[in-house]
């Protein structure tokens, strides 16, 4: 049985309690880039695995066939539009976050696997990341970029890139600091964003971006 992840599936195990937790979890495999080998209980009089009473234990063996990374895009204005556009075009999934209702909306992000409206802190602290979770920081204003890093920082990811000239990256940096934060915490952020191509517009920054994301997507399976 092939699973999308979208829960669709092509083909089928028989049906039943049993395909409908396979297929939750080849979706988490699906997301995590992880094989899984599971097991069910059809013997299960308790009702705490399958709920079934026909007798025995199934086993499944769970191998996602490609594994993509998973965008965090923080930020629904020009640079997070375009950005989103690209990623749709590659196939990966993307959320979008913003504290805007009117720049996370299904139909600005028709492709988004979800758009989140809120406080950026609230954002930050609620939300965890599936992985290989990428990162992205693309808000309106330094301030809710500062906001969206300090919430994101020690939370598990394969990568963090801001956007920011380096004029305001020393200052954040000193910020960060005094909040706490290590030099090691810090050197794992991608700032300023993207691969230096010299991006100028919303378009190129985002293929900057996204260039610099293959490459480390890429670099992390070898």
């Amino acid at each position: 049985m092939i699973v999308r992840l979208d829960g669709t599936i092509t083909g089928t195990i028989g049906g039943s309690a049993v395909e409908a937790l396979v297929i939750k979890e080849a979706i988490t495999s699906i997301e995590q880039g992880k094989t899984r080998r599971i097991t069910y209980n059809l013997d299960d009089i308790e009702k705490t695995s399958t709920g079934m009473i026909c007798g025995g234990i199934v086993e499944f063996f769970i191998e996602p066939l490609k594994r993509f990374p998973r965008l965090y895009i923080f930020g629904g204005g020009h640079v997070g539009l375009s950005l989103a556009n690209i990623v749709a075009q590659l196939g990966y999934p993307y959320l979008i976050f913003e504290d805007r209702q009117e720049f996370a909306t299904a139909e600005r992000f028709p492709q988004a696997a979800d758009c989140r409206i809120g406080n950026y802190s609230d954002l930050t602290a609620e939300n965890e990341f599936l992985q290989p979770a990428f990162v992205v920081i693309v808000t309106r204003s330094h301030d809710t970029d500062y906001e969206v890093l300090k919430g994101v920082l020690r939370k598990p990811f394969e990568y963090l890139g801001m956007i920011c000239s380096r004029r305001k990256k020393a200052q954040m940096w000193k910020k960060l600091q005094a909040d706490g934060f290590s030099e090691e915490e810090l050197d794992r952020v991608h700032a300023p964003i993207g691969l230096e191509i010299g991006a100028n517009t919303p378009a190129e920054i985002a293929v900057s971006i996204i260039s610099e994301i293959i490459s480390i997507f890429h670099k992390s399976k070898k």
